[in-house]
């Protein structure tokens, strides 16, 4: 979730709901045109996103803490709470707000180390080292449920996404169009979404014909930089649940790099990464060709290329130009400009004013320095 202010000519604030398909390609799904970032622009905003747009169970909405998206999303009718959907926080939003009570690089750097943390051990290796430095640091972060921002206690749910970085491409796409009308802004953007959407369509439409899979060359890479750089040995502890032991050494045996436990029936591994990402880990990996077994059954379905096709699947319609609108007939709003918001120069003045407010047209007018009159203060002797 992100705002973007529009040109102070013509004022309000954009709102936009970014998303990412399984090929990480960056796509907007929902905008809005507000007055200004508040809880009643918000929760308009999430309350219509969620009802036309996202109506998906157990989704995730990665976001800052801004006051209007917090009240929006703890709505009861808003249908943003668990289990129908789930909240995190940005990680650059939190140490942002924890470098303002504690100073210093080093401490804003342990909290992103502990939020980026996979596994249980490791989080709490930063965080002791953090309460080593100081224990105020670990009281902050106390007050701010850990699913919230932890990534080993996301139960998965981030896919590795930890910020809202993904928001600046989007802010850097709108720049040249922040200084329109509103019709124009909307044409633009109605003009370049179905440009995307495409593009994007027919890639994945061809890739998908000629049986292409996503990550089978990443895979692959990663196979031949493993077998280049680390040694393997794999332990089957039951065949019927795929449990194995993965002891990880450097290619001449000489240093141990760690002992992993690996379930391919629960999708899980003590290094994190499989639970987390959702797809095979250099263990689950070196386990899937210990026992010759299919490494793509288990990467999840949001990266096959049936669900990202399904994204880019909606088609636009053109729109109709304005020489042949259907007449309307519904009441015509007029504005009123005295309850517009003035921007420019000084505020004009609420105070009720009485005879006492009003100027002597017969007072001379007297010098700013000294105080006498027939002169001003340019001129005072």
């Amino acid at each position: 979730m992100i705002e973007s202010d529009l040109d102070e000519k013509y004022g309000g604030t954009l709102l936009l709901a970014i998303a990412q398909d399984g090929n990480s390609n960056i796509l907007p799904i929902a905008f809005n045109l507000v007055e200004g970032k508040n809880a009643e622009s918000w929760s308009f905003f999430l309350t219509n996103l969620r009802q036309h747009v996202t109506p998906q169970q157990r989704i995730l909405v990665i976001s800052d803490r801004h006051n209007g998206i917090k009240a929006a999303l703890e709505n009861p009718n808003s249908g943003w709470l668990p289990p129908h959907a789930y909240r995190a926080f940005c990680i650059r939003h939190v140490p942002t707000n924890f470098a303002l009570s504690f100073k210093g690089t080093d401490a804003k750097r342990l909290l992103v180390n502990t939020a980026y943390a996979k596994t249980e051990a490791e989080f709490h290796y930063w965080f002791d080292i953090m309460r080593t430095e100081n224990p105020a640091m670990c009281d902050w972060t106390n007050r701010i449920e850990y699913d919230k921002w932890t990534q080993h206690q996301d139960d998965g749910r981030r896919f590795g996404h930890m910020t809202t970085n993904i928001s600046e491409y989007v802010n850097s796409v709108l720049k040249g169009t922040r200084n329109l009308l509103v019709t124009a802004l909307v044409k633009s953007t109605y003009g370049r979404l179905a440009e995307l959407f495409v593009i994007r369509g027919q890639t994945t439409e061809v890739q998908l014909a000629s049986g292409a899979k996503f990550f089978q060359s990443f895979m692959k890479a990663m196979e031949r930089n493993l077998r280049d750089s680390r040694c393997f040995t794999v332990t089957l502890f039951d065949r019927h649940q795929s449990e194995y032991t993965v002891a990880e050494t450097t290619p001449t045996g000489s240093f141990s790099l760690g002992t992993y436990r690996v379930s391919l029936q629960d999708r899980t591994c003590d290094c994190g990464y499989f639970q987390d990402l959702h797809y095979p880990c250099c263990h689950a990996i070196a386990c899937c060709a210990q026992s010759w077994l299919d490494w793509s059954i288990y990467v999840d379905e949001v990266y096959t290329m049936q669900k990202v096709f399904r994204v880019y699947q909606m088609g636009f319609v053109p729109p109709i130009p304005e020489g042949l609108w259907l007449p309307y007939g519904s009441p015509t709003v007029i504005l009123d400009l005295s309850l517009r918001h003035c921007r420019d120069g000084r505020p004009r003045s609420t105070r009720i004013r009485n005879n006492m407010d009003e100027a002597d047209p017969n007072r001379p007018k007297r010098c700013g320095l000294c105080r006498q009159p027939r002169h001003m203060r340019r001129s005072c002797p």
